[in-house]
């Protein structure tokens, strides 16, 4: 194992355990809305603090871009890409589908990442060049290469509600096609579900690069293809993202543009 994904390890173990305490005990969450439709718990920060203690310990010339600390200066060669809980009004309301994502980036590349599920227990983890594994075991995404048998999964433009008709557009004429559409309230795992083989497909737009980060590398390293809704290859700057098996992200890509 790559020593900078042994500590990433470490580092989201860290903050499951804190998610998990705060989970199981719901009383002092300490909610704030962030924005409509947004919000974070006195869980979210401690979690990213974990994070970056933990990783600090072992580099602490690293730089970091969190979604709760913002931007913590250091070399920039190195930059950990952090969603300490993602699926936060998920665990707000008790429903226990949310995770930790962490993504190492070296010069600019993704490069390490670990996507964490603590109430499952289940470790997703990716190398560039070698290969994503679930709880250490490879995974590969889906070869599906029609939409009518695929189980797809996306999500709303609850931030941005105006968007919603040029959004429905779009689901319409793929879900007619699909099997089936899920919407699970954590972009995260829904890219971890993709290049776990789960998924056959997913997109969302409104996103930022934490939220991306170590999810594009593990589908990309399963065998997937990760693209933006222009079919791009820089989901995380544009915001947006469509990932799966090559065949359905080309099928998804002429819906969506």
């Amino acid at each position: 194992m790559h020593p900078m994904l042994n500590i990433a390890i470490r580092a989201a173990r860290a903050a499951g355990n804190i998610i998990a305490g705060g989970f199981d005990n719901q009383t002092d969450l300490q909610t704030e809305a962030k924005g409509d439709n947004d919000y974070v718990t006195r869980i979210d920060k401690e979690a990213e603090q974990a994070i970056i203690h933990k990783i600090k310990l072992s580099y602490p010339e690293h730089s970091f871009v969190g979604e709760e600390g913002g931007v913590v200066e250091g070399d920039n060669d190195f930059k950990w890409v952090i969603d300490p809980l993602d699926g936060t009004t998920n665990f707000i309301k008790g429903i226990p589908h949310f995770a930790v994502s962490i993504a190492l980036m070296h010069k600019g590349r993704l490069d390490q990442a670990v996507i964490f599920d603590p109430i499952r227990g289940e470790l997703f983890t990716a190398s560039r060049g070698a290969g994503a594994q679930l709880n250490g075991f490879r995974i590969r995404a889906s070869k599906a290469k029609e939409l009518s048998q695929t189980i797809l999964a996306t999500s709303f433009p609850f931030k941005n509600k105006v968007k919603l008709p040029e959004y429905q557009e779009s689901f319409n004429k793929i879900f007619v096609q699909a099997g089936d559409i899920r919407r699970s309230g954590s972009a995260a795992l829904d890219l971890a579900y993709v290049a776990s083989g789960r998924y056959d497909g997913y997109w969302e737009s409104g996103l930022k690069p934490w939220d991306i980060a170590a999810g594009e590398l593990m589908v990309r390293e399963s065998g997937g293809l990760v693209t933006d809704f222009s079919g791009g290859n820089d989901p995380m700057h544009k915001g947006s993202i469509v990932a799966g098996s090559p065949k359905i992200v080309q099928i998804l890509v002429k819906h969506l543009k």
